[in-house]
Order: structure tokens, then sequence, then C-alpha cells
């Protein structure tokens, strides 16, 4: 975890996930029996330590960023944290490129750290991707305050408060907003 956590430092620009945060990932991966994860944003490995942490000891973690420097620093950081490279595929470029190629259904798990602009047609591919009983998670849903506060109406604030009603607004989703690091929104997908 230091490696990633020196290397998001380094880079700038990827603002890996708190321990708070990363424990809650680590948790819901493990709660579920993830075996199939999907991270949108790949930073320089720190989330994707905690949810392959939280993942069953056969299950494979997809990560898509379009930034290959960072995805290569994942790679030294899952290799120093001890993972194998069958736990784990990186794949480069944008995500709502990458995202319609993967199976329908086919995933336990669809955690979102990306660009927050597009955090709304990331939940579209989420509820897509996840099998029912799965979970979506997006990271920054209270955006450091902005969310909430109705004075901000800068781009990426507007993005995330819409992921935010239709986590409450979707019948197909059982919400919950983790109060750790900048928020966790969570939800899982009803059958």
């Amino acid at each position: 975890m230091l490696v990633a956590r020196q290397n998001a430092a380094e880079v700038g620009g990827a603002v890996p996930i708190g321990p708070a945060g990363g424990a809650a990932l680590r948790f819901l991966a493990a709660a579920i029996g993830a075996r199939a994860v999907v991270e949108i944003g790949t930073g320089c490995g720190v989330s994707g330590i905690w949810l392959l942490r939280g993942m069953l000891p056969d299950g494979l973690l997809t990560s898509v960023d379009v930034e290959p420097e960072h995805q290569r620093l994942a790679r030294q950081a899952f290799a120093a944290a001890g993972f194998a490279v069958n736990r784990y595929r990186l794949i480069s470029g944008r995500a709502l490129d990458v995202l319609p190629r993967l199976n329908d259904a086919g995933y336990d798990l669809v955690f979102c750290d990306a660009d927050k602009q597009e955090y709304p047609d990331y939940l579209t591919a989420a509820l897509r991707l996840l099998r029912p009983g799965g979970i979506a998670v997006f990271d920054n849903a209270l955006w450091g305050g902005r969310v909430p506060d109705p004075s901000y109406q800068d781009e990426d604030t507007t993005a995330i408060r819409e992921v935010c009603e239709r986590f409450r607004s979707d019948e197909q989703l059982v919400p919950l907003l983790l109060p750790v690091g900048d928020g966790l929104l969570a939800g899982v997908k009803r059958d």
C-alpha cells in the first residue's frame, strides 16, 4: 500500500482513496464474496489493493484508466503488495469506450473514482455490468462539502449531485451514503 501511496504523491492528479474509504471497499467486496470487480479509475493502485484484499482469492479486478502511467504504477504497487498478475487486468482507455465491451451482469462490484463529469454515465454502465445483488460504489460523493451546498454549480459538483439523486430515486438500487473520507455512495442492485 505504501508504494501505491508514494506513487500517487509523486505523479499528482491521482488522489488515492483514504484508509477509511479503502477499508469500506475491502469490507463491501468481502461481504458479497466478490470474484469480479470493475474499477473505473486505476489511480496508482491504492483502491485496487483494498478491493483485491476484500475479494475472494480467485477473484479478478478489472481496472480501467485513461492514463497509462497510472496503470504502470498500479501494476508496480500490486506486485509490491504480493498480488499475482492473474488477479488483475488493467485496461488502458477512456472508461466510456471500454465499459461497453464488458459483460452484462458479469460483475459483483463496480467502483468509480474517475472523471466526475462522467459519473452519471458510469452509473448507467455500472447498472448494466452488475449482477443482481451487486454493489455500485462512487467515491467523492460529498465532494469536499460542495454537493449539499446549492451555491456550487460547477460541472463536477452538478454531475455528482445527479448521481446522488439517481441513487436515491432509482428503484433498482438500495442506496447508502457512507460518511468516510470524501463520502462513498453505495447501492445494492435489486433483482
